[in-house]
């Protein structure tokens, strides 16, 4: 624990002997996802896509500095080696308002489109009432093959093309920190596909706005005539203790 940081943030310290694979690289990867602020489409309950989504609201905003003091006393992503956002606007603004508190604030946030929210298709810029009536809502715990209207994704597609964007971030900083700002259907995606919950379509997870989520991969010494898959673990799931408490 850092002693300078303020009451109730855990500073998560890299191990001092870190484990490497024969050409000195480290195993282990460290990916910190973190959800957007509140962002004008969650207050106004519309559909939102590239088109629907227009950034943070004052309260998101409010967050995401929140978010950037805690990173700025505790340093515990002063070891981050990448920034990563989806191009939604309100993840790309919360990703512009952390960075100074990231990797020694030395890194801009690389765009990728792979760790957006479900894209909606015909939906996006629809109020939620609007999609209802317009549009029969998917039921995806029973048919997770549904798209959410035309051109949009199903649910399974979603967290497919979620979880290949974070295993190619993971592989791509293999033994480093990335950081990812994304969406609380991307952090879901990522606990369906890399811990042991099958039988699963969907967890139901209720993410907090501006809060971390943090993996560890690790690859395992090759037991066979393939590489091995890389382990993920979670170590924290929603840490917002930056965050006043919800009541």
């Amino acid at each position: 624990m850092n002693p300078g940081a303020p009451p109730g943030v855990r500073t998560v310290a890299p191990a001092s002997e870190p484990a490497l694979e024969s050409d000195g690289t480290p195993t282990v990867t460290n990916i910190v996802l973190v959800r957007h602020g509140e962002a004008v489409c969650n207050v106004q309950s519309i559909v939102g896509g590239r088109l629907g989504c227009t950034g943070l609201s004052p309260t998101g905003v409010r967050q995401a500095q929140a978010l950037r003091r805690r990173l700025s006393e505790s340093g515990e992503l002063a070891i981050a080696s990448a920034l990563y956002s989806s191009v939604l606007a309100r993840a790309t603004q919360t990703a512009e308002i952390i960075a100074p508190a990231v990797g020694g604030g030395r890194l801009q946030a690389v765009e990728d489109c792979g760790l957006c929210e479900l894209h909606p298709g015909e939906a996006d810029g629809l109020a939620w009432e609007e999609f209802l009536e317009r549009y029969e809502a998917p039921d995806w715990d029973r048919d997770p093959d549904a798209v959410i209207a035309p051109g949009g994704e199903s649910w399974n597609g979603f967290v497919d093309r979620a979880a290949a964007a974070l295993t190619e971030i993971a592989e791509r900083h293999r033994g480093a920190t990335a950081v990812v700002v994304c969406h609380a259907g991307v952090i879901e995606s990522a606990m369906l596909r890399f811990l042991p919950v099958e039988g699963r379509t969907r967890l139901g997870l209720r993410t907090s706005h501006a809060s971390l989520t943090q993996f560890e991969v690790e690859r395992l010494p090759h037991t066979g005539s393939e590489q091995d898959a890389p382990v993920w673990r979670l170590l924290r799931y929603n840490d917002a203790a930056h965050l006043p408490p919800q009541g």
